[in-house]
């Protein structure tokens, strides 16, 4: 056997190896979301077997309690799940395009920026305008919030640098902004705009499901186009230009996916943090670091993760019902003093 024989043959097994892994955590994973929603229906302060569940969801007009799984749990959880996974796929963009490891939604300024628009919006509209305009008024908060980055980090082009530093000086701005305005408004305002920023999936209800979900038929399939650039773009853009990716035309595409996915998120879910950190960090130690793994993955990961903080809010603590972003902000604070801990000792070594 040739040297270059023995290099694709070893390349070859290398390939199939990763596949076969990534094949057997997404079965996995998607097993555990399956049970995990299940499991999840059956709780709450009313307790249900999970045959009851199971019947309920088969034979709605025969079960007593197809009220509480259709309209009161089912919709609460399908949003759990899908605004996991369209924080946990930001991060992962950002994060790759950024080549940053502690670049996410909430350090770049995007969920400030929907943030501050919707806490405004609360403050001073709810008045004349209706809260369904809520998630309209945070999605355009995050998408202004994205187009200042670009602005003010533009200079002959964009870098990764500059990006982050710009964002984490306009996320500071703008979490001062929001802080004024809840402050200066009145009680029941600031109490709404409070609970809402923790991240909370209280009351959720189907037209939230099918508000959020086009953001991600959209947003994922073409982020998922750009796998090869951004696989190329962790190279480095000048290694990403000379494999012939258009490097702006790429992260400018790519920020526009992050954006809409995170955006969207938080328009119906509020302000839950950290979730775009730790879901990427998590499916990177699973399935590598080639983005079309790594997307699907990380989804899956930041499902479980807003699944869970949501489950523990609901029954941990009855008859309250804590916002999710409370159990999501305990676990991702320490994981991001961790990940700041690791960056600093690795760029000492």
């Amino acid at each position: 056997m040739t040297h270059a024989a023995f290099l694709t043959s070893s390349g070859n097994t290398s390939d199939d190896a990763d596949r076969a892994r990534y094949r057997r955590v997404t079965t996995l994973l998607g097993l555990l979301l399956l049970a995990s929603m299940t499991l999840s229906l059956s709780l709450g302060s009313f307790p249900t077997s999970i045959d009851q569940v199971v019947h309920a969801l088969v034979a709605p007009q025969n079960s007593d309690i197809a009220f509480i799984v259709w309209e009161l749990r089912l919709p609460r959880i399908l949003l759990a799940v899908l605004v996991g996974a369209a924080l946990a796929i930001a991060g992962a963009i950002l994060q790759g395009i950024v080549r940053n490891p502690l670049a996410s939604p909430d350090v770049i300024g995007i969920t400030s920026g929907a943030a501050m628009a919707a806490v405004v919006f609360l403050a001073l509209f709810t008045t004349s305008l209706s809260i369904h305009w809520l998630p309209a008024a945070a999605l355009l908060g995050a998408l202004l919030s994205a187009l200042l980055v670009f602005l003010l980090a533009w200079r002959h082009g964009i870098t990764p640098t500059r990006m982050v530093l710009v964002g984490i000086g306009l996320s500071a701005a703008m979490s001062a902004v929001t802080t004024l305005v809840i402050v200066i408004s009145d009680d029941s305002s600031a109490m709404v705009a409070y609970v809402w920023l923790t991240g909370s999936l209280y009351a959720a209800q189907w037209q939230d499901v099918l508000g959020i979900m086009p953001w991600l038929l959209v947003a994922v399939p073409l982020c998922l186009t750009q796998a090869r650039q951004m696989d190329a773009m962790a190279l480095g853009d000048q290694v990403a230009q000379g494999l012939g990716v258009n490097v702006l035309r790429s992260r400018l595409l790519l920020m526009a996916c992050s954006v809409a996915l995170a955006g969207a998120a938080v328009a119906f879910a509020g302000g839950l943090s950290f979730v775009g950190l730790i879901a990427p960090h998590i499916a990177a130690r699973l399935v590598g670091r080639s983005f079309t793994r790594l997307a699907p993955i990380a989804g899956l990961v930041g499902a479980l993760i807003v699944l869970y903080a949501d489950l523990l809010g609901r029954v941990a603590f009855l008859p309250k019902d804590l916002p999710a972003g409370i159990f999501v902000s305990g676990v991702g604070a320490p994981f991001f003093v961790y990940l700041l801990h690791r960056t600093r000792a690795d760029t000492r070594g």
